[in-house]
């Protein structure tokens, strides 16, 4: 009777522990199943905290990185107080060379994708025409550095606004014929407007992004932008000279690439990155990296389509002069007259030089971008495929990007 009963006392407890091992076990009250859980949880909070690390190393690295001192160019560099442009990040990446947009080989890589240039770093600007960049080092890579002749003029997007620029300049690819009109062309945010205090009174010019002297592009409209006179000028004029230069000098090339930057959607470029780097000497002769800032002093511009006004600093502008220019007096005094009885025997060409003498208003020279009075000397010594007479007024002649010569002060 006594083991009946205790198999009786059996069978009714089993199924009831066998229940409650169940139910532990859906709780995950296993123990290999807790510790391994432990472990997952231990792991994850780890790699949180590596990530953390890691970001806060980049955004101290960020705040660190910006303007280096360079011995290359003289150039304004940002303070702790400086403002900056723009919040968004430019990326620099465009697609690889194709036959149709270049002379050199088809799907070379044009940019070395693991850097960018962003217009965070870019103080906005105040009183002078450019800042350097990346500390003056361009952002090619060596296997970029070719003899290879090319160009490549990226297409215009879905606003009609010109992208990258970008080409190996040398004696090959510059102008052979004279410069013809571009008057016809109106870029991305074009419009006409004057203020007294600026030079040649036009505020924006038709600005080649690849200066004609360097690579003979006219009327291009990949490579075109509506810019400012003191962006053409001050800005960008300077760069070209210097490249155009040395690859006469030396009949070497430069790796030389101009990016237009815009701000979202607008229409006028925030301002240019020029870069170049001449490619025998490995920078030697030339190697430049800064932003040009597409701006006018005296004047309030609204990017997103160009529209502008003075603000009111016009006269203080006025009164000052380019240090780089020397005044040059509006006439020559009167040369002292011969006595009545020698004069009627010596030939005029013996009291004043002799000048060739022009049925025109202005002499362009197509090579450097300047323009002269008809009887300036510079004239005599410019090559005759190089003259380009024009029976324009000053305003066009500046306003087709010509800049006046200043030995003659035209």
């Amino acid at each position: 009777m006594k083991k009946v009963k205790w198999k009786r006392k059996l069978n009714t407890l089993l199924p009831v522990l066998s229940f409650w091992l169940l139910l532990l076990w859906m709780a995950g009250c296993n123990p290999d199943t807790s510790k391994e859980r432990e472990e997952i949880q231990i792991e994850q909070q780890e790699a949180a905290a590596l990530q953390e690390s890691e970001s806060q190393q980049e955004n101290e690295s960020q705040q660190e990185s910006g303007f280096l001192e360079s011995d290359c160019q003289q150039g304004r560099e940002p303070s702790q107080e400086t403002d900056f442009i723009g919040e968004s990040e430019y990326s620099l990446e465009v697609p690889a060379l194709e036959e149709s947009d270049s002379e050199g080989e088809a799907g070379e890589k044009i940019i070395g994708q693991e850097e960018s240039f962003s217009l965070k770093d870019i103080p906005v600007f105040v009183d002078f025409p450019y800042v350097i960049v990346h500390g003056n080092k361009p952002f090619f890579t060596e296997e970029e550095l070719t003899t290879s002749p090319f160009e490549f003029y990226a297409s215009l997007d879905e606003l009609g606004r010109c992208g990258i620029t970008y080409a190996n300049i040398c004696v090959e690819i510059m102008p052979t014929e004279e410069r013809g009109e571009i008057g016809m062309i109106k870029p991305s945010g074009w419009q006409t407007a004057k203020y007294d205090f600026v030079d040649g009174k036009y505020l924006y010019n038709r600005c080649h992004l690849i200066g004609y002297q360097l690579s003979g592009e006219n009327d291009n409209t990949r490579n075109l932008i509506t810019g400012t006179r003191y962006l053409n000028v001050r800005g960008m004029l300077p760069f070209e000279e210097q490249v155009a230069k040395y690859v006469q000098k030396t009949d070497n090339h430069v790796l030389y690439r101009v990016t237009p930057i815009f701000e979202g959607n607008n229409l006028l470029a925030t301002g240019v990155l020029m870069e170049a780097m001449s490619v025998e000497d490995v920078g030697e002769g030339v190697c430049f990296c800064v932003f040009c800032y597409n701006a006018q002093p005296g004047v309030i511009i609204n990017y997103a389509d160009g529209t502008n006004a003075s603000d009111g600093s016009q006269e203080a502008l006025l009164a000052e002069k380019d240090s780089d220019v020397l005044p040059v007096p509006e006439r020559l005094p009167d040369q002292p007259s011969m006595p009545d009885s020698d004069s009627s025997n010596v030939p005029d060409s013996e009291s004043t030089p002799s000048q060739p003498v022009l049925t025109c208003t202005y002499v362009i020279n197509t090579n450097t971008g300047k323009f002269h009075y008809p009887n300036c000397s510079s004239v005599g010594e410019m090559a005759e495929h190089n003259k380009l007479p024009v029976d324009w007024d000053r305003e066009k002649v500046i306003a087709e990007g010509y800049v006046p010569c200043k030995r003659c002060n035209p």
